[in-house]
């Protein structure tokens, strides 16, 4: 089969080069407010004064944007991948408060980093995926309806994600209203299973976060709903996972370690 790394590989009923549009970009952000980090979330590296300020005030860390003095973006490293700092600095005598609210808030639903306070703890070592098996493209589309006849509570009301495990025959499906969640559920359900032996199929778009839980959880495929960012593809390569994205009725796209997807000679 044709190399996917410099693009995607279209499924179609056959292979050929797909264009897809540029993948969204995100990394994680820390909002860092007089030198203490307070938070990391994964974000499009855009407009982060904005987001820094935004984060501030609608977590109650200040009152009003008065309250900062300076805003400063920084460029990091961890793990080799590209990171930013968001930084604030706020007036005399507000500082003393942050210790103690140092991200313990619950996070959105819809955050793959709640609690995460640095940018090493968003980032960690990539965990390679070792796993011989293997599916026909055809399996993709049977997957995808597996997960979708498995989604019970969606069927009641479409603000619920899903994730399933799919060993070529059978899906075992966790749903949740946040797609992180539902990954996690079936991370539990999974457990003393092999896991190596199938693909993770979410009814979501795939970030970064949704990729490292796949490879946590050693599983050597994952399919997407919709599309994947930029990070997420980077990531799995590096850790080896066969990364397949748009899945949508008997087509895909395919992006990553393509040997995987067996189709006859």
């Amino acid at each position: 089969m044709r190399d996917a790394t410099d693009g995607a590989l279209r499924w179609d009923g056959g292979w050929h080069h797909a264009a897809p549009p540029p993948q969204p970009q995100e990394c994680p952000v820390a909002i860092v407010i007089d030198g203490m980090s307070q938070a990391v979330l994964m974000a499009t590296p855009q407009d982060l004064r904005d987001f820094a300020m935004g984060f501030a005030l609608t977590e109650g860390l200040i009152a009003s944007p008065a309250d900062v003095l300076d805003f400063e973006e920084a460029e990091v490293q961890a793990e080799g991948f590209p990171a930013r700092e968001a930084r604030l600095w706020l007036r005399p005598g507000l500082a003393a408060g942050l210790a103690e609210r140092r991200r313990s808030m619950v996070g959105p639903v819809g955050c793959g980093l709640c609690g995460v306070d640095s940018i090493a703890a968003a980032l960690p070592a990539v965990v390679p995926v070792n796993s011989d098996w293997s599916m026909p493209p055809q399996d993709v589309g049977r997957a995808m309806r597996a997960l979708s006849e498995g989604q019970i509570l969606r069927r009641a009301t479409p603000a619920i994600h899903g994730a399933a495990f799919w060993d070529g025959a059978t899906a075992t499906v966790r749903e949740d209203v946040g797609r992180h969640n539902a990954l996690d559920k079936l991370a539990g359900a999974l457990a003393g299973f092999a896991a190596g032996q199938g693909a993770i199929v979410m009814s979501s778009r795939l970030s970064v976060d949704l990729v490292q839980k796949a490879a946590r959880i050693g599983a050597p495929v994952l399919i997407g709903a919709s599309a994947p960012t930029g990070l997420a593809l980077d990531w799995a390569r590096r850790a080896g996972i066969t990364l397949i994205a748009r899945a949508r009725g008997d087509s895909f796209e395919l992006y990553s370690h393509p040997d995987r997807i067996r189709t006859a000679p």
